[in-house]
This record gives structure tokens, C-alpha cells and sequence, in this order.
């Protein structure tokens, strides 16, 4: 009697779970090759901006150092020499140093730039200038989300963010323990047997290890992207600004404190509108007959919790407010449930907005916490992680490539791309599958529907073009 293995039935499940590993195989392979340049680009921006904000930070704060000699200068004095580096400037930002050790920053605009101005707090003398965002860390995230080239940039990263879920979905899928292989032994990578299996080994182990991590940087990362993030989940996910008590409101929102497309501002209140100076709104927060200035401003600040590091933003224009902020995502602290914006107005030094981690909905607190840990703020344990991340990537995306040159015939001059099966009607679920999770990302849903599209009607029967992309 022949073994429940070898009926029909048996044959013909073996057959089709073949032909949809194949399917995966296939969007996995197509996938890649769209994705892998732009993850090695990632990866390797990402690292440069994770060290330089080690080493010198990320407004440059750390080139210079300063010896502690008893008490600092009042901050007016110190802004004073700032402004005095920069003739014709115009205060706009005080960064307060996180230790002793540390200067004081200034940001001074003029007509045509903003520079930076490092001043010893103790002495009041100027350390140094340099133009702002004009560094290696600042070149290497306009290249991480833009590619240099503005709204087209940032529009491909948005789509190879989410072919790279696709890519860990399928990822997942091709790894899943099989055909008597234990789970055990697939965390393990395998050593022996020819250089390609050694490779695909390696490529999985790496690859489950990082995904779930790697998700939740895609997730991140593609929440500040300008359709996914900025048209659909972020607006959404606005703090509302009726939760302020009868305040006057800007015509600008948050996101115009922010630089040349560098973010600064926390991801919930960028679309959110500023509030405005020139009304009695508010609660009391500078005592009345005190002058509403650098130096109460700050004594102020102390007194309401933000200490170490915070950043001070100067009053633009007729209603601009004295804006406090403390957040991880700028580097100020390495929690992000201590993150903290406040806005004073200018004239009577009223607390108009006061709102922190715990105001934020659901979507802004996992935004707060991800862009932390995107960023690496967290500590010695996140600048681990993110390094080794990256690392990873990197060793994904080279090693995917090995795998396909290994599997190529000598002398091919096609894709050498995983056959499609037979069946195509499984063919045709195992892309809906696909398909149903890129559409969750309208940009990669959109190119995914095209490439269906031509490979439906055109490629497949234009033999030239089949045989190459085969």
C-alpha cells in the first residue's frame, strides 16, 4: 500500500507549496533589486550621522569645550557676544549646554545664512562660528531622506521603504523552518556545504534576527516620508490644537521652526498651528513688572523642570513666542517620555501652550519613542543597536547580491530571476498577497500595480524582454 506522502492529494500540496515558495522567492528576488542600493545608502548615512552626533554634535556643540570656573555669565551677556560675532545678526536660538564642560550655542541668522556661535558661558568669549547644518551630519541626512534631490528623493526612499517590508515578509516566509529543517537549527547559520548555501544561510540567520527591528526603523523612518507620513498618518495624528485654552493662533505651524527639511520639531505638533503672542490668554508665569527677556526666560525654564540641555527659541515677528523644548529627537535628553514644548508670549510672559510626551495620542508617543530609537538617542545601548543595524543591512544587501551572482550561469546576460510557476493562478494569489501588504504604502502600491501590470500584458510577451528579466 502506497505511504500517505505519495497519494495525489499529498503530491499536489507538496507541488503547490513549491510554486508559492517560488512566487516568494520571485518578489523577494524583484523586490531586492530595487531596494538594495537604497538600503546600503541608508545604512551607511545613517551610521555617519549616528557617530558624528557622537563625536561632535549635532549642532557641532562638541567641538569645542570649555573649563568650569564657578558661576556663568548672565545668558543676556553671553548672547550678547554671540550677536557680536555676526554683525548685522539677528538672535534666534539659544541651545543650553548639557554639562558644565560644554559652551553655550547660539544660532545668529543675517539676510543670507545662520551661523552658529559657540561662547564660553563662564567668560563670555567666542569660541568659534561655523554655518548651520552645513556638516557631515547635515549632508548625510539630507542624502538619507531626500537623496539630494528634494521631493523626487524623498518620493523613491518612500517606495524602496516599503518594498523593504515586502522584503521582510517575504523574508520571513523563505526562512520559516521546512521540509524537516527544525526552528532551532534555521536560528543557527549553517557552514557546511557549497559557498552559495553558506551565503543563503548567513542571509536568513542575519535577516530574522534584524527584522523586527528593521520594521519598526522602516515604520519610523517612512512616517516622515511626504506621502505615507506627512499626507496620511501624520495628519491624522496632529496634536489638536483646541486643546489649548482660548489661545491666539499663528498662521504658521511648528514645522516652520524647523531647517532647510531637517526636522526639529516633534512629529505630532509639526502640522499643528503656533500659538501668538499679543492677548492676556494663558497662565502667569513671569512675575508681573519683570522684563519678558533672554534672562527671566531662562530662569524660568529652570524653575518649570527643564534642565541639562534644552533649546530656547527666540520670538519672530510681532506674535512670535518664546518657545522651551526638550526633545530626544534633537538630542536634548535620552527619554523621550521627558520630551517638553512650551510657549510664552512675548509680551506678558504667559505660559500659552505647555505640552509634553503624556499629551500626546497613541501615534505620537510611538513616534516620540521610534524617532528616538531611529536616531540612537537612548543611550550607549541604542548607539549599540543602531550600529549593529546597520552593519546588518549592509551585510543583507551585499550578501543578496552574492547569492544572485553565484546563481548566475557564467556568461549569462539575463536577470537570472526565480522562474514563475506553472500554476499561474497561484501565481496570481501569491501577488495579491504581495500586493495587499504594499498597498498598506500608496507610492510602493502604485509601482508594484504598474510592474503587474507590464509583466501581465507586455513583458511576457515581448520574448526579448522575458528573456532578459527571466
Amino acid at each position: 500500500m502506497a505511504h500517505i506522502t505519495d497519494t495525489p492529494a499529498a503530491k499536489a500540496d507538496t507541488s503547490l507549496s513549491r510554486s508559492f515558495y517560488t512566487t516568494t522567492w520571485r518578489w523577494h528576488f524583484y523586490a531586492g533589486l530595487y531596494v538594495v542600493p537604497f538600503m546600503i545608502m541608508l545604512a551607511v548615512t545613517g551610521m555617519i550621522m549616528l557617530w558624528s552626533s557622537v563625536l561632535v554634535g549635532r549642532d557641532g556643540e562638541r567641538y569645542h569645550s570649555v573649563a568650569p570656573a564657578g558661576q556663568t555669565l548672565a545668558v543676556s551677556a553671553q548672547a550678547d557676544a554671540a550677536a557680536s560675532a555676526v554683525p548685522g545678526g539677528t538672535l534666534v536660538q539659544y541651545i543650553v549646554p548639557r554639562t558644565p564642560a560644554e559652551p553655550a550655542v547660539f544660532r545668529v541668522n543675517t539676510d543670507t545664512q545662520s551661523m552658529m556661535v559657540a561662547v564660553d558661558p563662564y567668560r563670555g568669549t567666542v569660541l568659534g562660528s561655523w554655518e548651520r547644518r552645513n556638516g557631515l551630519y547635515d549632508l548625510a541626512n539630507v542624502i538619507h531622506g531626500t537623496l539630494l534631490i528634494g521631493d523626487i528623493g524623498d518620493r523613491l526612499i518612500e517606495i524602496a521603504a516599503g518594498f523593504a517590508i515586502v522584503l521582510i515578509v517575504t523574508g520571513i516566509y523563505l526562512w520559516w523552518p521546512r521540509d524537516g529543517r527544525g526552528l532551532a537549527r534555521s536560528l543557527v547559520p549553517q557552514f557546511s556545504g557549497r559557498s552559495r548555501q553558506v551565503w543563503k544561510s548567513l542571509h536568513q540567520t542575519v535577516g530574522i534576527y534584524i527584522s523586527i527591528v528593521m520594521l519598526a526603523f522602516l515604520v519610523s523612518g517612512l512616517s516622515w516620508a511626504g506621502i505615507w507620513g506627512e499626507k496620511m498618518t501624520q495628519a491624522w495624528s496632529t496634536f489638536p490644537a483646541e486643546k489649548w485654552d482660548n489661545v491666539p493662533l499663528s498662521d504658521a505651524t511648528h514645522a516652520s521652526m524647523n531647517h532647510g527639511g531637517i526636522k526639529q520639531v516633534p512629529w505630532t505638533l509639526e502640522q499643528t498651528p503656533m500659538p501668538a503672542s499679543g492677548s492676556h490668554a494663558g497662565h502667569a508665569a513671569i512675575a508681573a513688572g519683570q522684563p519678558v527677556d533672554v534672562d527671566s526666560v531662562v530662569v524660568f525654564a529652570r524653575s518649570a523642570g527643564f534642565d541639562g540641555r534644552f533649546q530656547l527659541s527666540f520670538p519672530s515677528g510681532e506674535d512670535g513666542v518664546w518657545t522651551i523644548a526638550r526633545d530626544t529627537m534633537s538630542n536634548d535628553s535620552a527619554d523621550p517620555l521627558s520630551d517638553r514644548t512650551m510657549h510664552l508670549d512675548r509680551y506678558t510672559g504667559n505660559v500659552l501652550v505647555d505640552v509634553g510626551f503624556a499629551d500626546y495620542g497613541l501615534a505620537g508617543k510611538a513616534m516620540a519613542v521610534g524617532i528616538a530609537l531611529h536616531e540612537g538617542d537612548m543611550g550607549l545601548w541604542n548607539l549599540t543597536l543602531n550600529t549593529l543595524l546597520c552593519l546588518a543591512i549592509i551585510f543583507l544587501s551585499v550578501s543578496g547580491v552574492v547569492m544572485w551572482w553565484k546563481r548566475r550561469p557564467s556568461g549569462a546576460n539575463r536577470l537570472v530571476a526565480p522562474a514563475v510557476p506553472e500554476k499561474l493562478g497561484l501565481w496570481k494569489g501569491g501577488a495579491l498577497v504581495m500586493l495587499a501588504v504594499s498597498l498598506l504604502f500608496p507610492l510602493t502600491g502604485l509601482v508594484l500595480v504598474t510592474v503587474l501590470t507590464l509583466d501581465m500584458l507586455v513583458i511576457r510577451h515581448v520574448k526579448p524582454l522575458k528573456r532578459a528579466l527571466s
